[in-house]
């Protein structure tokens, strides 16, 4: 029988909303992630609210193009389905999520790309699915590592490093330049200082630290977690050409491949509990 989840939670200014949290002592997956400095330096409420803001242009500017997957589309219903499945295994991970305004949407596009953004907007591109062929295991594996950034914000700690940086790059802009790779309207000032402090990529320890939140969420739902060798082999053979969006700011290859294998045993325990349902 797996022993009692053990969950410490350690923030700053944590009746504000303020710091992302560290998980220490705990079954699962082991991220000893302490809170973020430069994460404090940027509120969360503000950080989704302006994602909110950015998610619902794009929305909207799916809408205009037909592009926006209609709530009866099947491929809506059935990642609407895993997101049920996935989300109240986010709660443990950062409390804030239990109130988040979750929203998943599909998005008519050959690119191969999801995103969850911070306070749970989530989005797939048809690309990802059509292309890759993805098993409802794979997509859970994709969607638990897009979760698990928000989860852990990722994003917010980047755009503490970029405000610390400069002190000039509204909120609202880096959201943009973070998911969609826009170009913001900035001061001249900041353009002068390079494109790349503002379009943010997310470090190889984020990376590393959303595939492990990701697999172990996905596992707690009763999604095989093995999956996630199959879709990085998929990834990386879509990789041959050029790289697909999704792979900008993913590491990838056999090292990845090989970090999940390593840590499957400490998850696999997790599914076959959600799977018998004990």
């Amino acid at each position: 029988m797996l022993s009692k989840r053990a969950f410490l939670y350690g923030c700053v200014g944590c009746a504000c909303g303020l710091g992302a949290p560290a998980l220490l002592a705990r079954d699962g997956v082991e991220v000893n992630k302490e809170a973020s400095v430069f994460a404090n330096l940027v509120p969360a409420a503000e950080v989704e609210q302006s994602a909110r803001q950015q998610y619902g242009q794009m929305l909207k500017e799916a809408a205009s193009k037909n592009a926006l997957g209609p709530d009866d589309h099947p491929q809506v219903q059935r990642l609407r389905r895993i997101a049920k499945d996935l989300i109240p295994q986010s709660y443990d991970w950062n409390p804030r999520a239990r109130e988040w305004k979750w929203e998943v949407n599909l998005i008519g596009s050959n690119q191969i790309n999801a995103f969850c953004m911070p306070g749970g907007k989530i989005a797939f591109y048809t690309g990802i699915l059509n292309q890759l062929k993805l098993s409802d295991d794979e997509v859970a594996m994709v969607m638990g590592h897009e979760i698990a950034h928000a989860l852990r914000e990722h994003a917010r700690e980047r755009m503490g490093k970029a405000t610390a940086t400069n002190g000039l790059a509204t909120i609202g802009s880096t959201v943009a330049s973070v998911f969609f790779g826009v170009n913001p309207q900035i001061t001249d000032l900041v353009a002068k200082q390079g494109a790349n402090l503002i379009n943010l990529k997310f470090s190889r320890d984020d990376e590393t630290e959303a595939d492990l939140v990701g697999m172990e969420l996905a596992a707690r739902a009763g999604y095989n977690p093995e999956a996630g060798v199959t879709l990085w082999q998929k990834m990386s053979e879509a990789n041959k050409g050029a790289p697909p969006q999704w792979l900008s700011t993913h590491p990838s290859g056999n090292t990845r491949i090989h970090e999940i294998q390593a840590n499957l045993p400490k998850v696999m325990p997790l599914y076959n509990q959600a799977k018998t349902g004990q």
